[in-house]
């Protein structure tokens, strides 16, 4: 018997086999590894697109946790910008005008909605409609 399992007259792996996969994965995976999973199931869970997938213009719902939250001078204005990560990738989220939102700080799960745009090399939204996520969910 090989390491790899394979169909044999038809059958699919047990699911005895494919929960000792999985376990023998979160025990020997590194721990960013595991939190990036655990992040990406949880953006496609509350109805949001990968990071990773969303094009330059394209109107998206992102959901990930707030790594960073800062105000940014810009002109006459300032803007809270916040880097939002789904396991998949990052988008800057930046509201213009603000210098604080109740809720929005590091470590804050919310869900966004907004159109992408490409600025340095970087994704940000702009103004985006937000939800903030209960916390410890």
């Amino acid at each position: 018997m090989t390491n790899v399992e394979t169909e044999v007259d038809g059958e699919q792996p047990s699911r005895q086999q494919g929960a000792f996969r999985r376990a023998l994965h979160r025990l020997t995976s590194p721990e960013h590894v595991l939190e990036a999973e655990h992040r990406e199931e949880e953006a496609v869970e509350h109805g949001g697109t990968p990071v990773r997938r969303c094009a330059d213009r394209q109107l998206v719902c992102v959901v990930g946790m707030l790594r960073t939250v800062t105000i940014q001078p810009r002109g006459q204005s300032p803007s809270l910008q916040a880097e939002l990560w789904d396991g998949t990738g990052t988008v800057d989220v930046v509201w213009i005008g603000r210098r604080r939102i109740p809720g929005i700080e590091p470590g804050r799960v919310i869900r966004a909605e907004g159109r992408i745009t490409q600025r340095d090399g970087r994704r940000v939204m702009f103004n985006p409609r937000y939800e903030l996520r209960p916390m410890g969910a």
